[in-house]
């Protein structure tokens, strides 16, 4: 049986690392520390989003290419044959999840197109770098033209094309199947 009286040394190391973070996040102390329910949380989950709380903060802004030593600077896609680019491509995936960035919504791009998307958007695009293991950055390719009818056509369920035609009384786009069916990396999740 155990005796709430004395914790054991676990839950004190967690009562301290929570006194530590909670030191540490006090200058950037805002409304988002205090709308946790700290009641409904074990203290290890706690510590966790105070940690990703405080390495969110720490994080510095840098363009992805940067995030890479070296940094990761591949060929203008125009000098690229069509096997060369993929090869490349391939290897740019791989760098890239390397760095915890998942790809998302890639399957209505050729090779060529979603190169163009990774070179002209995700690689000079500036995000917080956070260095954090379970933290995984997503790049949603279905928006990299800022239009919601590739989503729409190739992505979104029956359920969710009725409810953006509802929400936004437009007419839907006719639903495709992806041409470009990849087997990308994905987060541990």
């Amino acid at each position: 049986m155990v005796d709430s009286r004395h914790p054991s040394s676990d839950e004190v190391d967690e009562l301290l690392r929570n006194a530590q973070l909670r030191d540490e996040l006090e200058p950037y102390y805002d409304e988002s520390i205090s709308r946790v329910n700290v009641q409904q949380l074990s203290l290890a989950v706690e510590n966790d989003f105070l940690a990703s709380m405080l390495a969110w903060e720490r994080a510095p802004v840098l363009p992805i290419y940067r995030w890479f030593d070296p940094e990761l600077r591949p060929p203008r896609p125009s000098v690229l044959t069509d096997e060369d680019l993929h090869e490349i491509l391939w290897d740019v995936i791989h760098k890239l999840h390397e760095q915890r960035i998942v790809l998302d919504f890639t399957d209505h791009l050729s090779d060529r197109e979603l190169y163009c998307v990774i070179y002209r958007d995700i690689l000079p695009a500036r995000e917080k770098k956070i260095e954090l293991s379970t933290n995984y950055l997503h790049w949603d390719c279905s928006h990299a033209g800022g239009d919601p009818d590739v989503w729409l056509q190739y992505y979104a369920t029956e359920e969710e094309r009725e409810n953006w035609a509802d929400s936004y009384r437009q007419p839907l786009p006719v639903k495709r199947n992806p041409q470009y069916l990849r087997d990308l990396p994905r987060d541990p999740l």
